[in-house]
């Protein structure tokens, strides 16, 4: 990959990869650090870029582990199998917020009809692609598009 390709593809996306970061970790230094990390991997990696046909998701992808093996570097997540705490800043009334909103976020994932939580779960939780999941389920591609397409717009309307 060519220096001029490597910035009109990724180096564009740097407040995208930003913004996940945060969203991960929760401190803008900490993001700020693990996305010139990601660039200084990407960069290391530019001879195999050019077969990835969505740079967006691998550099998320990337970053997102990334994000993940920083948290496990500070001790922020048990390896005990359960979901650790969230470690929310500021005052009680904000940490009972958090997790009011955790649950309400759960409860509709639960309340969703049981093809589309499979969908939803098999594709943001385990990652996985459209064809890995019409595998697993058996499930057509355009399908699954619409299932998932239909999840999220429930999620949003019963999290407004």
């Amino acid at each position: 990959m060519t220096s001029a390709r490597f910035q009109s593809e990724y180096v564009g996306l740097a407040e995208t990869f930003y913004q996940v970061a945060w969203y991960i970790l929760e401190d803008s230094a900490e993001a700020e650090d693990a996305v010139q990390e990601l660039y200084l991997k990407l960069w290391d990696r530019r001879d195999v870029l050019d077969g990835i046909r969505s740079p967006k998701g691998y550099g998320i992808t990337l970053l997102r582990n990334l994000c993940l093996d920083r948290i496990r570097r500070k001790g922020k997540i048990r390896t005990t199998g359960a979901l650790p705490e969230p470690e929310l800043p500021g005052n009680q009334d904000e940490a009972i917020d958090g997790k009011e909103r955790l649950a309400k976020v759960l409860a509709a994932i639960k309340s969703l009809p049981e093809r589309q939580r499979q969908v939803l779960t098999l594709r943001t939780l385990d990652e996985l692609s459209y064809e890995e999941i019409s595998q697993r389920t058996g499930i057509n591609y355009l399908t699954l598009r619409v299932l998932l397409s239909q999840a999220r717009t429930q999620l949003k309307k019963v999290l407004r």
